[in-house]
């Protein structure tokens, strides 16, 4: 029975949460903001460091994993391999000029502050990379994710997920004396190796027949299982080779896509995806310590805000440099404005070699999770005010009007509802002390004996 009672409170706890989330994402895109942003918010409030609705994360951290992996998995299965090739190589342009100037940033600091070499090029590591869950979720949201926009921002994803490889081999080789240039070196090829073998062997013509194909068809239940089956093998088999298990998931998916069952397992596995990565935002909410955001909530704002404007300007501009029209750039850019979530597996490494502190560390989890809230709202705002500056308006007040006049509406009208409901209970109040008053009045005394 102490069972049953322990896994009762763990439901309520989740179902709470849940709950929360549910509510918040529907009140942002009551106004016009990605719902995103609520579940993060629903982690932080109701997290181990708020009202600690959810006292450990570890399970939780297990299914935002697998949510990650199954978004990877999914976007292998919708992309198109020949455009995916087309995109590869301005990707890779794109993320050396990401590495390049981020690394650039955090020398500057570097010089200015007296920190280490490895400070410098894991902090500069940290800021380089994006967010593969953060971009696709808002490509999905401005129903950008299955054009040429959504096919950029995927080729330099993946472009960074082959880059994580070098990575982790350097931060994992801090504190020790040496790193092994080969074994980065022997990394990078596998991987490139592994990408380039299954493009070349997915070109032929024709699609593949996997092995009990027609037992499958008409099977969610066992497709979902047998797609999770390969999804996870692919991502174990590259994590044991010394790559990134995303990279693993991806792979699977590509080569679902050029099977005959790949309509099938798209509609069978999305609404598993959608859940988990629903709790992948939540879990990004469970690591954020809100004590330290709210003793240090200038530093992280200031750093978080700065870090998306400079990402964003560094995107689009570097997106238009490799040939691409401003429509693909704007919003290829601004979706990829964040700091990624391996980026928690890097500080994480980080302070376990010494590299960083404890409030380094806390600081630079703070930055990575408010870049994940502020960069949605960013994209959006960016966007509304691209779109109406053909009208040519003099003030910032002109600017915000047409670009928020829906949601402008809607929190006037939650105003005024706001006020009526205060008037009405002012007045029962007040209707309430006269009613009171008037039968005090007319009330014998009570308490006075009489002989």
């Amino acid at each position: 029975m102490e069972l049953v009672g322990v896994h009762a409170t763990t439901l309520e706890d989740i179902a709470v949460v849940c709950l929360i989330a549910a509510v918040a994402g529907l009140a942002l895109v009551r106004i016009g903001q990605p719902p995103m942003v609520g579940y993060i918010l629903a982690g932080v409030i109701f997290g181990p460091t708020g009202f600690g609705f959810i006292s450990s994360s570890d399970g939780i951290t297990i299914l935002a994993e697998l949510g990650v992996l199954l978004l990877l998995f999914l976007i292998g299965l919708e992309l198109s391999l020949r455009a995916f090739v087309l995109v590869l190589r301005p990707a890779l342009v794109v993320l050396a000029g990401q590495l390049t100037f981020a690394l650039g940033i955090t020398a500057i600091f570097g010089a200015i502050l007296e920190w280490s070499l490895e400070q410098i090029l894991l902090l500069g590591f940290i800021v380089a990379v994006s967010s593969t869950a953060v971009a696709i979720k808002i490509l999905e949201e401005i129903e950008e994710l299955r054009t040429e926009t959504g096919r950029i921002t995927v080729g330099v994803m993946i472009a960074q997920d082959i880059a994580l490889v070098p990575m982790l081999v350097l931060v994992e080789a801090f504190g020790k004396e040496t790193v092994s240039a080969r074994n980065v070196v022997l990394l990078i090829t596998l991987a490139m190796a592994l990408l380039g073998g299954l493009i070349w062997f997915l070109s032929r013509p024709g699609k593949l027949k996997l092995p009990w194909s027609d037992r499958l068809t008409g099977r969610p239940e066992l497709i979902i299982l047998a797609s999770l089956a390969a999804c996870l093998s692919a991502a174990t088999a590259t994590g044991v080779l010394g790559l990134s298990p995303v990279y693993g998931a991806f792979l699977a998916g590509l080569v679902l896509a050029n099977s005959t069952l790949r309509a099938e397992i798209i509609e069978a596995t999305y609404p598993v995806q959608a859940i988990l990565v629903f709790v992948f935002f939540l879990s990004v909410g469970l690591l954020i310590d809100l004590s330290f955001i709210v003793s240090n909530w200038q530093v992280v704002v200031s750093f978080a805000a700065a870090v998306v404007i400079l990402k964003s300007v560094l995107n689009v501009g570097l997106i238009k440099f490799s040939g691409f029209k401003w429509e693909t750039a704007l919003p290829a850019g601004l979706a990829m404005a964040q700091i990624g979530e391996f980026s928690f597996i890097l500080a994480a490494v980080g302070v376990k070699n010494g590299v960083l502190d404890t409030e380094t560390y806390k600081l630079a989890l703070s930055v990575i999770a408010a870049t994940f809230v502020i960069s949605p709202i960013w994209m959006n705002a960016v966007r509304r005010f691209d779109a109406v500056t053909s009208r040519h308006l003099n003030s910032l007040g002109e600017w915000l009007s047409a670009s928020y006049s829906s949601e402008l509406v809607e929190l006037d009208k939650g105003r005024t509802a706001v006020a009526r409901t205060w008037a009405a209970l002012r007045n029962k109040r007040q209707k309430d002390t006269r009613t009171k008053g008037q039968t005090d009045a007319a009330s014998p005394a009570k308490d006075n004996p009489t002989d």
